[in-house]
């Protein structure tokens, strides 16, 4: 497999052609709802746009950075040793089901911004490696719109369209939940949104639920 190709211009017209599909792709997988996109408009409602921009800011960069270490080699380590993915997968659903009974906790926007902080830039980041989402978003990248000819290239293209295409997505959610606060004033409308969110979260781990029930 040729990872460098000796120029640029000699990725082929074929892996070109698939910049469309996969800006797509890129598109449909971030702005659908997800355990990163719940968080946000939970972030926004909580803390306001402003103050969620680092944790926005880190899903998008940490979500990129994660496209490319899985295609140069990540994915590989957990095909040779499963139970790392295993224990990675299994860990992050614990995680992610904590988060959701925080954000189903949360007080009224008031309290919330006097006693809580939102998510930092790299606690943001590192949470994109126990996120399933990202997981299958970024195997499916790799996979299905990185050709092997020419593939570290390829790898590069596709890695900077979804982090193009990525952060306007999320950054919809992140105003969604900030244009609430002008609604939701009644602390019971507020911890309606909150543990609305939070069920999201958790059904978004029904592909573990699955996995386990099987």
């Amino acid at each position: 497999m040729n990872l460098f190709p000796a120029n640029w211009a000699d990725v082929p017209l074929a892996s070109l052609s698939l910049l469309g599909p996969l800006a797509l792709f890129a598109l449909v997988s971030s702005i659908t709802p997800g355990p990163n996109n719940v968080m946000l408009a939970s972030s926004g409602l909580n803390f306001g746009f402003r103050r969620s921009v680092p944790h926005l800011l880190g899903v998008n960069l940490g979500f990129t950075l994660m496209i490319f270490l899985v295609g140069v080699g990540l994915g590989s380590v957990f095909q040779q040793t499963p139970v790392l993915y295993t224990v990675l997968k299994y860990a992050g659903a614990a995680y992610l089901l904590y988060l959701a009974w925080k954000i189903a906790n949360s007080g009224p926007l008031d309290e919330g911004e006097a006693r809580g902080k939102p998510f930092t830039f790299l606690q943001a980041a590192a949470f994109q490696w126990v996120n399933p989402k990202a997981w299958v978003m970024a195997v499916g990248v790799v996979a299905t719109y990185t050709p092997q000819n020419g593939f570290f290239a390829n790898l590069v293209i596709a890695t900077l369209v979804c982090g193009i295409v990525n952060l306007p997505s999320i950054g919809i959610w992140v105003t969604f939940g900030t244009a609430l606060r002008r609604v939701l004033h009644r602390p019971a409308a507020i911890r309606a949104f909150n543990v609305g969110m939070a069920l999201l979260l958790v059904a978004s781990l029904y592909p573990v639920a699955l996995e386990l029930l099987r």
